[in-house]
């Protein structure tokens, strides 16, 4: 079925004798509300009134002959003044509009070619119009004012050529001459040229199109809007050759052919409807038509309802058009109803595009139309159970579209599928909107049993684990269904279920039940009882998860905030020794616990550790970290850990405590004897001395020298050990030591580092010496150079009171002058100069 626009109805028929055919067709109409006026050539006025409807069923009102001869040219009516105003004789006379009886007032104004009346003038007078002629005679057009009794002439703007049409707005009026368009502004007397044309008379075209716009027939077969202004602010028209009228009736333009009718587009100028009509002569728009006359016949042209027309764009498939439409027309619909139209519109141009499977266009349309979600769901048969039976569509075509889509899917397998990913994308898209919210139960269960459909593992866990609205009743028997429990466990973690989330993923973990989109489902219950606030869950689980995995499961105490009492996790780690040891690293490294018992215990759980483990690397490193604690905390037991050790061949470690203990000279020799490492030795000598006062070390290493010497078997590392520490051991001390029958070449190295490092202290001990009395000397030039003084021929020193002849002297700090001898004689300090 075609488009339209207009719908087209015979309202008038005039009949005439035989003989008067010719002479009484006809000439012209103009309208006001219900009333129709008709001119004819035989001089006639005739007054129609009609229906609301315009049904062809009229009431003949007055006619009026005005004369024996010449044609009725114009008709305009003056609704303030309840005036008709006639072209009748190159004279525009005054008519009541009712009775059409002659307004005696008002004298004809003879020579006019044609007039128009300034319906859309800026002047605020209500007792008077303007009016505009053509003069028959001059090259002129004369503006008058109409009032009730009386017109008069205004002002005149000469032209250039005869005038053959015209149309006015307010005080623009827009000129046709012989071969030109012209701009004139009858207020200013500025006028302005066009474009050329190459039209005869009847072919010129001139139709005001509202708020200071014009309509042209141009060149080229062009219909051109123009502003006031002189500029076109929209596309022109390609409508045919040969027009005899158009006539403006938003959105669209008519066009009058001698064969029939054109409907042009404002809005994307194209052609859109054609109305056949043999022996058209005239057209006149009206606020929501047109009216078409021949010889004898009046015609109505009705624009057919936007919403009608928008909507049969949209069957047609013409989606595109439909919006543009809408778009058009949005600045002369009311807010209210232009809302609701494009929510109608954008909803079936949305549906086009989903059958076409555009399903991007798709989804922004339905999104833009505010489409209830569950339209959408309904088409789906397979997620219609999420609906669950209640609600009713608004739309009229929801079964027969169900059961297209449902026998497509059974053929396609791949349509299927995009059908089903696009249901996803746009329910994911509406979810937090409120267009989504209103039936977020439905969205969510919906969204649910999709992604357990597509097998989308991600999506599916982002909904079930964030805050959801899924009925539990009708997603539980779903997801268990389909073997998805670690998303099961989320939607019962999101509902408030805890327990029974966490019981779900642990029947995963066991075994019990399979489900192949968690790799790590053990790691994530232990994240989700660190961050569980309900300790009573944490507890209820800590045993199954230290079980299973003690560096593992101990992480549920470390990271959990708040804290649990030490105590309590104490009690429970103690059959976990492995997991008490992390526990009691986190308390001193991680929360810099200072408690004897921790510190003490973590000890002890190290000595524990290196009786445990088998391996020699696994041991080495246990053994390390027991050092290295006993180094660095202060806080364990001496005697607590010492006695655990002792029976141990942990001969460092008891080293380090006897240490602890300032028990120097027996600890060395646990390490020279037991360790027997020299180099682990010596820098047990450096670990002891660290962060202790600087004769330690020399007085450690001293005494391992001693022990060294103490027995042939250490000399050699009594030798390496002066030799590497020339910096540390003074010469003098070592050299008492050492036994007589060395020679001077075993003992070089270190006797000439040690010269070295001697030298090097002295040289920087005078460097500083030095660098320190220039600062003093920069200090007094400074504090010198801030007091300005004046030393005369004559001046006498303050001590001696002897002249001062040599450029040398002194300066106190009461400002007193002495010779420089005397400065220790000056009670008070000074300063030379």
């Amino acid at each position: 079925m075609a488009f339209r626009a207009f719908t087209q109805t015979h309202i008038y028929e005039r009949r005439a004798a035989p003989k008067e055919k010719d002479k009484s067709g006809i000439q012209c109409l103009e309208c006001y509300d219900r009333n129709l006026y008709i001119g004819t050539k035989d001089a006639t006025v005739q007054h129609l009134i009609f229906s609301c409807d315009l049904s062809p069923a009229s009431r003949a009102g007055q006619a009026r002959k005005l004369g024996s001869g010449n044609q009725v040219s114009q008709l305009r009516t003056l609704p303030l003044f309840n005036h008709l105003l006639v072209l009748w004789d190159r004279s525009v006379v005054a008519l009541n509009m009712f009775s059409l009886e002659p307004i005696a007032a008002l004298k004809k104004i003879q020579h006019v070619s044609s007039f128009e009346v300034c319906r859309s003038s800026s002047s605020s007078s209500t007792d008077s119009v303007q009016m505009v002629t053509s003069s028959s005679r001059r090259r002129a057009i004369q503006v008058h004012v109409v009032g009730v009794d009386r017109w008069e002439v205004l002002r005149e703007v000469p032209l250039l050529l005869e005038p053959v049409a015209m149309a006015v707005d307010g005080t623009s009026v827009c000129l046709a001459t012989a071969g030109r368009y012209l701009l004139c502004d009858f207020q200013s007397g500025v006028s302005e040229e066009l474009f050329p044309h190459d039209h005869s008379r009847q072919h010129v075209v001139v139709a005001s199109v509202g708020r200071g716009e014009f309509l042209l027939n141009g060149p080229g077969s062009l219909g051109m809007f123009v502003m006031k202004t002189g500029i076109c602010q929209r596309p022109p028209l390609q409508w045919p050759q040969e027009v005899l009228a158009a006539a403006v009736c938003f959105p669209y333009v008519l066009t009058l052919q001698a064969h029939g009718l054109s409907a042009y587009s404002m809005v994307d100028q194209q052609h859109k409807q054609t109305l056949s009509l043999g022996g058209a002569k005239g057209l006149l728009a009206t606020s929501d038509g047109a009216f078409v006359f021949t010889e004898r016949d009046v015609f109505s042209l009705r624009l057919v309802p936007v919403q009608e027309q928008i909507q049969a764009l949209v069957r047609q498939e013409r989606v595109e058009e439909a919006l543009l439409l809408l778009d058009g027309v949005h600045a002369h619909c009311p807010l209210d109803s232009y809302t609701e139209l494009q929510k109608d519109v954008s909803c079936l141009a949305g549906f086009v595009h989903f059958y076409q499977r555009a399903f991007s266009e798709a989804r922004d349309l339905f999104i833009r139309g505010e489409l209830d979600p569950r339209e959408i769901i309904l088409l789906y048969p397979e997620i219609r159970p999420c609906l669950g039976g209640h609600f009713r569509s608004r739309l009229d075509q929801e079964d027969k579209a169900s059961k297209a889509l449902w026998a497509l899917w059974r053929e396609d397998a791949d349509t299927r599928r995009r059908y089903l990913r696009f249901l996803g994308d746009f329910l994911a898209s509406v979810r937090e909107t409120p267009q989504g919210l209103g039936c977020s139960e439905e969205v969510d269960c919906a969204l649910l049993r999709l992604y357990v459909e597509l097998g989308d593992a991600e999506n599916l866990r982002q909904l079930v684990e964030s805050p959801n609205a899924c009925a539990l009743q009708h997603c539980v028997p779903l997801l268990e269904q389909h073997g998805r429990f670690f998303a099961l466990g989320f939607l019962l973690q999101s509902h408030g279920n805890q327990v029974e989330a966490i019981q779900t993923w642990v029947k995963i973990a066991d075994g019990v039940h399979q489900d192949t989109t968690c790799s790590d489902v053990y790691g994530h219950i232990v994240q989700i009882l660190s961050q569980l606030e309900d300790k009573d869950t944490v507890w209820k689980f800590a045993a199954w998860t230290l079980q299973r995995s003690q560096e593992t499961g101990v992480q549920i105490f470390c990271r959990h905030r708040p804290q649990f009492e030490t105590w309590d996790v104490e009690a429970l780690l103690e059959e976990y020794p492995q997991a008490m040891l992390l526990y009691l690293e986190f308390l001193i490294h991680g929360l810099n616990s200072e408690e004897e018992r921790h510190h003490s215990r973590l000890a002890l759980a190290y000595v524990a550790q290196t009786q445990r483990v088998e391996e020699e690397a696994d041991c080495q490193e246990a053994t390390g970290r027991l050092q290295q604690h006993l180094w660095e905390s202060k806080f364990y037991n001496v005697s607590t850990v010492s006695e655990s050790v002792r029976s141990t061949p942990l001969h460092a470690a008891r080293a380090i405590l006897l240490c602890r203990a300032a028990k120097h000279h027996e600890a060395l020799r646990v390490m020279v004897e037991e360790v027997r490492d020299p180099q682990a030795t010596e820098a047990f000598c450096c670990l002891a001395a660290r962060g202790r006062d600087a004769d330690l070390r020399p007085t450690l290493l001293l005494s391992l020298l001693q022990i060294y010497l103490g027995s042939e078997e250490h000399l050699g590392a009594a030798a390496d050990l002066i030799n590497n520490n020339p910096q540390v051991l003074a010469a003098e001390q070592v050299v008492r030591q050492l036994p007589g029958s060395w020679s001077v070449q075993l003992v070089s190295q270190f006797l000439v580092g040690s010269l070295r490092e001697m030298l090097h202290r002295r040289r920087m001990a005078s460097l500083r010496t030095a660098l320190s009395l220039a600062e003093l000397t920069r200090h007094k030039v400074i504090w010198a150079s801030k007091t300005k003084f004046r030393l005369d021929g004559g001046q006498k020193c303050n001590v001696c009171h002897g002249d001062l002849a040599q450029p040398q002297f002194a300066r106190s700090l009461h400002g007193e002058l002495m010779h420089t001898g005397c400065v220790g004689s000056s009670p008070s300090p000074s300063s030379s100069s």
